[in-house]
Parts: C-alpha cells; structure tokens; sequence
C-alpha cells in the first residue's frame, strides 16, 4: 500500500487512545481501528475533517505516501 496512515503516531504525540478517539469523532472503534491498521480502502471527507479537528493536525499528518 503506497499511502500510509500515522494515526498511531498522533494518538502518541497526544496521549489519546484510540477509544477517546472515536468518542470524540463519533465512528466505530471497528472503523477507526480498520482505518489505523491501513486496511481501509476510502475515508470521507468529513470522518478526515472530523479526525483532524480533534487531533489539531491536517490531513498530510494523518496520511503519507510511500513509493513501492
């Protein structure tokens, strides 16, 4: 997979657990974890728009592209 999601990393930087999260975002753990692990084959706009405001990032700290 050439994009890569660093939500592992912001939760960190944060002290948020994923839980928290997706409390605060109001998605599934299920969603949020399938979107964490890289399985997740789409986001919305709005789950990328609420994640970010939560976390106080944007979108290129979430998400990275990786050359195969």
């Amino acid at each position: 997979m050439a994009i890569t999601v660093k939500l592992d990393d912001l939760l960190h930087a944060r002290r948020m657990t994923l839980t928290e999260l997706a409390e605060k975002v109001d998605i599934t753990l299920a969603n949020l974890s399938i979107l964490k692990t890289g399985k997740a084959k789409a986001i919305r706009f709005s789950t990328l728009e609420a994640i970010c405001q939560v976390l106080e990032c944007q979108p290129g700290d979430l998400l990275g592209f990786r050359a195969n």
